[in-house]
């Protein structure tokens, strides 16, 4: 069962939404103020918050803002409830987060719509999450049997390549930074000379591998000794090159 929560300071507001939602199948907690509706979100993770806009303690937008901090609440759908209909207010509520907006006076069909729609969405999220934690598992069982599969000379190539790729990347960041400090000049273009030489190295490196996803059997023992001739040829850079001194 859908468990939402009404924060409303009008009691005859409130009472009444608690009656629609009990009345379409929801169970239903309410608060009368902004503090103990963001302590009944915490306490009781409700699926979805229809929240009042002026309150006294907290008003609406301090109670989205603290509770898109909290994790467990941070992806709750929120719906405004407010008498207060411009642009301005309605951005501010977009901006921390708000799913709805419901302006006063609304009719039972306005409310339930609403809620309806945060629903589905909410479901469609939930079934993507699990989607892609589908995948990842999937992928994760694949890299899994892809190591197992490797001889020591195909697991000693994988590892260099990752050490290459970490080695490119300091050098690349180091001229990043260069970069940005050089105004536009002789200088700026020996620099980006020398990062489109590294990326040219490393895409000599990946040509050793020609295809990747299937490095067990294209990758014998011959191929990996043949390869480690042109492993030698491959540029590299020392800290010293990557210097404006070297310049």
């Amino acid at each position: 069962m859908v468990k939402a929560l009404v924060i409303e300071d009008d009691t005859e507001i409130r009472a009444n939404l608690l009656e629609l939602l009990e009345l379409e199948g929801y169970s239903v907690i309410g608060a009368d103020n902004g503090a103990t509706g963001l302590l009944g979100a915490i306490e009781y993770k409700p699926d979805i918050i229809l929240c009042d806009v002026m309150m006294p303690e907290l008003d609406g937008h301090d109670v989205l803002a603290a509770l898109r901090q909290e994790p467990a609440t941070a992806l709750t759908p929120f719906i405004f409830l407010t008498a207060l209909a411009d642009k301005d207010d309605i951005r501010k509520g977009m901006t921390l987060g708000a799913d709805d907006y419901i302006t006063k006076p609304f009719v039972c069909s306005e409310v339930i719509s609403a809620i309806n729609s945060r629903m589905k969405k909410q479901a469609a999220l939930a079934e993507q999450r699990e989607t892609e934690q589908a995948q990842i598992m999937i992928l994760q069982q694949e890299v899994q049997k892809f190591r197992s599969s490797l001889s020591n000379k195909q697991a000693a190539l994988i590892s260099d390549v990752r050490s290459q790729f970490k080695d490119t990347l300091k050098k690349l960041n180091t001229v990043d930074s260069l970069l940005k400090s050089l105004p536009v000049g002789e200088q700026r273009e020996q620099s980006l000379l020398l990062i489109q030489n590294v990326c040219a190295a490393e895409v000599k490196l990946l040509s050793r591998i020609p295809n990747f996803e299937y490095l067990p059997e294209a990758l014998d023992s011959d191929n990996v000794e043949a390869d480690d001739t042109a492993h030698e040829q491959l540029p590299s850079y020392t800290d010293e090159e990557l210097s404006l001194s070297a310049y």
